[in-house]
């Protein structure tokens, strides 16, 4: 059976993205093969909630994971110079004299920057279907008016601002979804439902059904090309 292939009894895990509905859904299935969970994403209350509904066998991180990596380097005293490991997408090298906290250049405004390139790339591509483009048209008119409010926007300013990508993040997944073939839609919840398969039995039926959703969207999110517009 699933649950003796599986069980993770006294193994650590930690799930990034934690916060989203996919990456909450994999942190329940690890806590109930066993394993304790580390919850790591940006926004510390979605964070929180799971980890409360998780018990003991869960602790939220509230990080940039790009920040986790760095500290990790640093602890390991692996570098750029001297042949060191190269830096990763969107984290500042760390070479052997680093001194001081970690820092991650993907700040709010540069992730908008990278979102709202990505996006007029796409529809340059020509590749979108007509309602989607429309839709990400208007999505990258309304990032550009965000972005110049990002260098200043602090305290609640922010965290309304970062919970409106991710609402738009919905939005604009619920459009690509509702027009995707509904021959398609089954090919995706399909590899989605294979590829979660080893939760299946650890998990509440409601639950998986919701987990298995989350991954069919995210095959179709990176079957788009489309970048993630929620700062996590």
């Amino acid at each position: 059976p699933v649950s003796e292939l599986f069980g993770l009894d006294d193994q650590v895990a930690v799930v990034t993205g934690a916060s989203d509905v996919l990456g909450g859904a994999i942190a329940q299935g690890l806590a109930a093969a066993g394993a304790r969970v580390g919850l790591l994403a940006r926004r510390r209350e979605p964070l929180e909630e799971l980890a409360r509904s998780l018990g003991e066998s869960a602790v939220a991180l509230e990080a940039d994971v790009l920040d986790a990596f760095n500290q990790w380097r640093r602890a390991v005293g692996v570098g750029t110079a001297g042949g060191g490991a190269a830096p990763t997408h969107g984290a500042t090298p760390a070479g052997p004299g680093d001194a001081g906290p970690a820092k991650s250049v993907q700040s709010l405004r540069s992730h908008l920057d990278r979102v709202v390139t990505r996006l007029t790339d796409r529809v340059a591509a020509g590749s979108l279907a007509g309602a989607l483009e429309t839709a990400v048209e208007h999505v990258i008119g309304e990032l550009g008016e965000e972005r110049a409010a990002s260098r200043s926007s602090r305290g609640d300013a922010r965290k309304a601002l970062i919970d409106r990508l991710q609402a738009i993040d919905d939005e604009l997944m619920a459009t690509a979804w509702a027009v995707t073939s509904p021959e398609m839609r089954e090919t995706l919840k399909s590899e989605a439902d294979e590829d979660l398969a080893a939760f299946r039995t650890r998990m509440p039926a409601e639950d998986y059904a919701r987990a298995v959703e989350a991954a069919a969207s995210r095959l179709l999110h990176d079957r788009l090309k489309l970048p993630d517009i929620a700062y996590r």
